[in-house]
């Protein structure tokens, strides 16, 4: 079937609509809803036989759903209506939710639905409810949606009342009555976006990442530590580290980044390089130890690595090396890693340097995989990737991953080359062609497909997951494995460096250079500036269907 995906962003939701698709053998291309008229020129050039909208922030045209058959998932369950459906789920605290899928017509959310799936609600943010269970339950949902269409068997939607916009009166912290949990609970019902706006010294901006903390004591919003970016705030019942905000016109920043020199005399309080998890408190490392196997976490926001939390992370692997016979890299609550820090950079005084800087400290923490000649090492993708995540992964001797998870293996939709190893990794594991297309089509890969192109070693069910993770973990260490590896990298230690060394030749002008393309993509990537067109990549052509031929 021919489908098209009109959406205002190719955000995770469409990305995972958009592979599930094209994995039961769909046609599948892309319209962003920009304008009435661009969506219908779009319409036309694809000729789709059906229209799906995953993500919308604005109503479609009436021109549209009249004429063509046109269909909407909604992050709520039945009888829900209006925008900000996860806001007021959290806010009520709502034990279960869902997801529908219902025919657009007139009525706002008011279309005959075809296809339900619900879930449970978890105490987490409104982004990881999201990337997670909407998206999951999303995926599942289609599968119900095309039998009912077949069949045309539909459920009336239930024509509630449509909830109001959830503004920022409905967010705000009171911070002389509201206690530590409900602050938290603002900041998740608002990740990653808008945020809660607020002031803190003096600066207007919006607060996201918020983190309990059972040591420290202080009065309401006086600042008490910082720590790797966070700030740790008072409250009337204890602390809450805010780990990132974003000044009002602005983009978000890790929060020391915002408030800069306000910050002098605020102590820096160090946790150790692997946190033991022994009190709650704000941490990006940890590990977690099992039999021979080693898991380490590293839950860096948004899955962007700086070049500090990059070398943070090497060493902890090079002490985990003399730790454990298996060392599995687990990555963070929503992604694994999405490769260098692009917002760090964009505020970034000296962006060609401190560029540089981030891949090079990217680069010497996938030679601290790479070269890991004592154990074994595994990429546990159990959540999404994206560039030089993907390629940091890759490094490792096999790769695991969760269904459902989606993978971004390229990087030039922000004008860079790229770097990681990633002209050794990929190749060695697709084949050199294979790798041109994955880098040159830029389009996302579920894991299901990147097994089927020797990407990916295993993939197991969510519900069992973690489980038969350790039992791969526990049987892939033997002797002869840690004596043919080391052999192998002593051979061939000259031309794996050769191909990362190409690689930073490559990008030298990308970063360097005042009229490289990456200044300008990664500026409208950070800012969030809507595109004036749907990028090429993303429309359907006979020629690029080389992945899915």
């Amino acid at each position: 079937m021919k489908i098209l995906l009109i959406c205002s962003a190719f955000n995770s939701l469409t990305q995972a609509v958009y592979t599930v698709l094209k994995d039961r053998g769909h046609q599948v291309s892309v319209a962003y809803a920009i304008s009435e008229v661009q969506m219908l020129t779009e319409i036309e050039d694809f000729k789709p036989q059906l229209i799906l909208c995953p993500f919308l922030k604005s109503y479609l045209p009436e021109s549209i759903y009249e004429n063509f058959p046109t269909f909407i998932v909604h992050p709520g369950p039945i009888g829900d209506r209006g925008p900000n459906a996860l806001e007021y789920a959290l806010q009520n605290h709502t034990k279960e939710w869902g997801v529908v899928i219902f025919k657009a017509n007139k009525l706002y959310d008011g279309g005959d639905i075809y296809a339900q799936k619900n879930f449970k609600v978890r105490e987490t943010s409104k982004a990881s409810l999201y990337r997670q269970e909407v998206v999951k339950a999303t995926s599942q949902a289609l599968e119900e949606f095309f039998v009912n269409l077949k069949n045309n068997e539909v459920t009336p939607q239930i024509l509630n009342p449509i909830h109001e916009h959830f503004n920022q009166s409905k967010r705000t912290i009171d911070w002389l009555k509201d206690d530590t949990e409900t602050i938290i609970r603002k900041i998740h019902l608002s990740d990653s976006f808008p945020g809660v706006l607020d002031e803190i010294l003096g600066v207007s901006c919006y607060l996201f990442g918020g983190h309990k903390e059972d040591k420290f004591r202080g009065s309401p919003k006086e600042i008490l530590a910082k720590r790797n970016g966070a700030i740790c705030l008072g409250t009337i019942d204890g602390a809450v580290w805010i780990s990132h905000l974003k000044e009002v016109g602005g983009f978000k920043l890790p929060a020391t980044y915002v408030l800069k020199e306000k910050l002098v005399g605020i102590k820096e309080d160090r946790l150790p390089l692997l946190f033991d998890k022994s009190y709650e408190t704000f941490f990006e490392v940890s590990v977690e130890k099992r039999d021979n196997v080693a898991y380490l976490y590293f839950n860096f926001h948004n899955g962007a690595m700086s070049a500090e939390q990059c070398i943070r992370l090497k060493f902890a692997i090079e002490y985990l090396k003399g730790e454990c016979e298996v060392l599995v890299l687990i990555g963070g609550k929503d992604f694994f890693s999405n490769g260098i820090h692009l917002n760090i950079l964009e505020d970034s005084a000296k962006q060609g340097e401190d560029g540089w800087a981030n891949i090079n400290a990217m680069n010497d923490l996938v030679h601290s995989i790479l070269y890991a000649d004592e154990v074994v090492t595994i990429a546990s993708f159990g959540h999404n990737a994206g560039a030089g995540g993907v390629f940091m992964g890759l490094a490792c001797d096999y790769v695991v991953g969760k269904e459902g998870v989606i993978l971004n293996p390229h990087y030039k939709t922000l004008g860079l080359s790229g770097s990681e190893y990633h002209t050794y990794s990929l190749p060695k594991r697709v084949g050199k062609e294979m790798a041109g297309i994955l880098l040159d089509e830029c389009l996302p890969l579920s894991v299901e497909k990147a097994k089927e192109l020797g990407m990916i070693d295993e993939i197991y069910e969510e519900k069992t997951y973690y489980e038969e993770l350790h039992n791969f973990a526990q049987n892939t260490y033997n002797d002869d494995f840690i004596w043919e590896k080391q052999d192998y990298l002593e051979k061939y230690k000259e031309q794996i460096e050769a191909f990362k060394e190409q690689e930073l030749a490559i990008m030298h002008p990308e970063f360097w250079s005042k009229t490289s393309d990456f200044h300008t993509l990664r500026h409208k990537f950070v800012y969030k500036i809507c595109p004036m067109e749907t990028p090429a990549r993303l429309k359907l052509r006979s020629n690029k269907e080389r992945v899915y031929a």
